[in-house]
């Protein structure tokens, strides 16, 4: 049993960021033509196609602001001209910002995360659904985060676009599974990346302290799991939160 993604099409949004890369690698070594989509950094997008390219799968790049939505129909189209149907969609960008108290946060951080989380995905949605419910075949797989679940002091715009997102995605797994689309959310803990491993700072104590495996994950941890979310040994999975944090949070039941 392998996790085979030959003849499938996978478009991941903020593509060039951390996460971003690991997954877009993952998915095209598990088989997969990519659609690599990116904001800002032109660079390391080409770059990342050249990589895939190496592995012997197609891919193309495609700019695009994910929180509008005539950008998002526009990468909609430049990859079905270019690489076909796609099969696989991952909404892993997000808006970066400073974290503080709700009293000190200003409003337009608030309206940045709803924008990256929730609109990003609705989006997506209507982009590329359609295209799936006609196929009857499709994933539409969200990268949340173990701070919907927390809730910790400074993180309530990201925690607020989150849990939006949350339910956007929670009632579209209602309305899509006839169709046997699954959609379904990965949810990552503090992740180590290749900043990290560049800076020497992989290792945190204090976070490390409270998570019950005593270690943070990796990036290629959270990309396993949504290649496994990607393929048909997922296909009888939808609605799923899923964190990926060494049991840091866990939803009950």
């Amino acid at each position: 049993m392998q996790i085979d993604l030959n003849g499938k099409t996978a478009l991941i949004t903020g593509a060039t960021g951390d996460l971003g890369r690991v997954m877009a690698r993952t998915l095209a070594s598990c088989g997969a033509d990519i659609v690599i989509h990116y904001h800002a950094n032109e660079k390391k997008a080409a770059e990342l196609q050249n990589e895939i390219r190496q592995l012997g799968k197609r891919a193309i790049t495609v700019q695009g602001d994910v929180t509008k939505e005539a950008d998002v129909l526009r990468m909609k189209e430049t990859a079905s001209a270019q690489l076909g149907h796609v099969d696989i969609v991952v909404a892993n960008a997000v808006i970066q910002y400073e974290w503080t108290t709700v009293l000190e946060q200003p409003i337009g951080d608030y309206i940045s995360q709803f924008e990256s989380c929730v609109l990003q995905s609705v989006f997506l949605a209507k982009a590329f659904v359609p295209a799936m419910k006609e196929k009857k075949s499709g994933r539409f797989i969200g990268i949340n985060t173990e701070c919907a679940m927390q809730n910790f002091v400074n993180q309530s715009a990201y925690t607020a676009g989150k849990r939006g997102m949350d339910g956007v995605f929670r009632v579209l797994a209602k309305e899509v599974g006839e169709y046997q689309i699954t959609v379904n959310q990965v949810a990552p803990g503090w992740t180590i990346s290749d900043r990290d491993r560049d800076n020497g700072t992989e290792v945190s104590e204090g976070y490390s302290s409270t998570v019950p495996m005593k270690r943070r994950g990796t990036d290629q941890e959270i990309a396993n799991a949504v290649a496994f979310l990607s393929s048909d040994l997922a296909s009888f999975i939808t609605g799923a939160f899923v964190p990926v944090n060494g049991g840091n949070v866990m939803p009950a039941i």
